[in-house]
């Protein structure tokens, strides 16, 4: 099933691979090519390509993907341990949907082996193909945008870019649990569709907010299942993106440092990188970023599913409404914050007793504040 919708890797990428040196990491990288199919038994990150855009309204040209591959293939590994492949390219079907199903079905596939599928957009739109591919696995699922928008859309509105979100929340079956958007800015988005997160007990980060401490978005990924970025939410001067012209957004420090979190998460399953514009100097930031996410996944810490808690000290903190449960790794000295189970109600979080938080939010608890994303965790339990 998984190379049924793939086509192998093309001669020019090939040509460049056997002109690298044993060390760069294109050397290190199992390839699909016509002649061979990588043994998916023993690997733990498959690339994957999608030449799909064509519901990206203002994407200039057909989606390239061999500058990008050339990039990452020129780089040099860390110390890493991980068997990764790159399984080619998903061509864009007679319709997006044709697209959307091959995608499904082969990163279904890859997350129910343990392979971690990293996907190379195409357009944002691939990210609700990628949070179908859990339907198969029965669980709720987190979804984490780095994006300068919601990406809402009118309810009958057809799938794109700039609307999947709405197909994400509304459609059967409904697995999503959390979504959370970070570098979201205001002026890209109504005071309707900001209303609309609080709502639905979603997070979302402004983009100053991040920047101005980067470290509070690295508990949202701890929780996250899915990660899709928007290559707009990087700002011109360093994406290189002037055909979308982006005067704000994430520098490149901050992007790859958001992704190496997303790699270092022991839950992330997928990660995905959308809307690019097939220029030279986009494809050096992408690059950078799947460098760093896994760079970022061999430092897992297997901390989670969370096991035995005789290595956590546990911190009982008393507000006035109730008792607060932190958890602090002495392996990691991260936190989690404990949310308990409300009886004879149908309870989502069966797997989600456990809220990643930080220290700060501790801090905070024992000021007599109560942290936000557990009061929204809470109410996602009672409703």
């Amino acid at each position: 099933m998984e190379f049924e919708f793939l086509v192998p890797l093309d001669k020019e990428i090939l040509n460049y691979v056997l002109g690298l040196s044993t060390q760069h990491l294109g050397s290190k990288i199992v390839l699909h090519t016509d002649d061979s199919i990588p043994d998916l038994e023993k690997i733990d990150i498959a690339i994957i390509g999608v030449l799909e855009n064509r519901e990206d309204s203002k994407a200039m040209s057909d989606v390239h993907l061999n500058a990008i591959r050339k990039e990452l293939y020129g780089m040099f590994p860390g110390n890493w341990k991980a068997s990764i492949a790159d399984l080619g390219d998903i061509l864009a079907g007679n319709s997006k949907e044709d697209t959307f199903f091959a995608l499904k079905k082969i990163a279904s596939s890859l997350i129910k082996k343990k392979i971690i599928p990293i996907v190379i957009g195409g357009s944002q739109d691939l990210t609700y193909a990628l949070y179908r591919a859990y339907d198969d696995l029965e669980q709720m699922v987190n979804l984490v945008a780095i994006d300068s928008k919601f990406d809402f859309g009118k309810e009958n509105e057809t799938i794109s870019t700039n609307s999947f979100l709405t197909k994400i929340i509304i459609d059967e079956p409904n697995n999503l649990f959390n979504f959370c958007n970070i570098g979201y800015q205001t002026y890209y988005n109504s005071q309707e569709e900001i209303d609309l997160i609080e709502k639905l007990f979603f997070d979302a980060y402004r983009l100053g907010e991040v920047s101005n401490n980067i470290s509070i978005s690295e508990p949202v990924f701890r929780d996250a299942d899915l990660v899709s970025i928007d290559l707009n939410s990087v700002k011109s001067s360093d994406s290189g993106n002037f055909i979308v012209f982006n005067p704000n957004g994430f520098n490149g420090k901050e992007i790859c440092s958001l992704a190496r979190y997303a790699g270092i998460s022991d839950k992330v399953t997928s990660f995905g990188v959308f809307n690019h514009n097939n220029t030279q100097q986009e494809a050096v930031i992408i690059a950078q970023i799947f460098w760093y996410f896994i760079e970022g996944y061999h430092y897992r810490s297997n901390e989670y599913p969370f096991g035995s808690r005789e290595n956590y000290l546990k911190y009982i903190v008393p507000l006035e409404e109730e008792d607060l449960v932190f958890y602090k790794s002495d392996k990691t000295d991260r936190w989690w914050i404990e949310i308990p189970f409300i009886s004879n109600l149908n309870n989502k979080l069966k797997k989600h007793t456990l809220l990643p938080c930080s220290y700060e939010e501790y801090l905070a608890a024992c000021n007599q504040e109560m942290p936000e994303r557990w009061w929204k965790a809470q109410r996602k339990n009672v409703i």
